[in-house]
């Protein structure tokens, strides 16, 4: 069973139902006690870095996930905010993410020369793919729907797994063991997302 972690950030309707299609149980996840009753987690996420935070806050769900993750090894996969929120903290607010991944958020610097707006939106292949469970069949031909103003540094090289070129080369995804994060949105990305969800779904 996976849980959509609902923390009032999401639009989970796509999400669900991009699940649904593929034949994943699925449910929505709000408290600490709801968490329990699941063994695979994804934390969607859309808006502000700081509201982000606060909402998980609020609903007591930031040490609870942590548990989860860390303690329990539930996966997790982290997807636009949600990959965000995985890291230590975004050039976006003051507030601490919940510290899976040692990565920092920062703003993309918009290149007038090369006509490149803020934010980045539309489809990109991955570059920079490695082996990884979640990528599994997924080729040069894939192609994934973006739409974020911040991009996620990773202090450790090796928790990025897959990256795309806007200006810079920017982290796509990212993989530390049972952790992982996608800045573009899989239920949005057609069959290439839905390969995704798949993989992520059969770990």
């Amino acid at each position: 069973m996976i849980g959509l972690i609902d923390y009032g950030v999401a639009n989970l309707g796509s999400m669900r139902n991009m699940l649904r299609r593929m034949g994943v149980e699925n449910d929505l996840v709000g408290t600490p006690e709801a968490l329990l009753k699941v063994d695979k987690l994804i934390l969607p996420g859309i808006g502000a870095y700081d509201y982000g935070v606060e909402q998980l806050a609020d609903r007591g769900l930031i040490d609870a996930l942590k548990r989860r993750v860390v303690e329990d090894r539930v996966p997790i996969l982290g997807v636009c905010l949600g990959m965000q929120l995985l890291g230590l903290q975004s050039a976006e607010g003051v507030r601490q993410g919940l510290g899976l991944i040692d990565a920092r958020c920062e703003r993309f610097q918009p290149d007038s020369a090369a006509r490149l707006r803020v934010p980045h939106m539309g489809w990109n292949h991955l570059e920079s793919v490695p082996q990884s469970p979640i990528l599994n069949g997924i080729d040069a031909s894939a192609r994934f729907y973006f739409v974020h103003s911040y991009h996620v540094v990773c202090s450790n090289p090796g928790d990025v797994l897959a990256t795309v070129n806007y200006g810079i080369r920017f982290t796509a995804m990212i993989q530390r063991g049972h952790i992982y994060g996608a800045q573009f949105h899989p239920e949005k990305s057609h069959r290439f997302g839905m390969r995704i969800l798949q993989n992520f779904a059969g770990l």
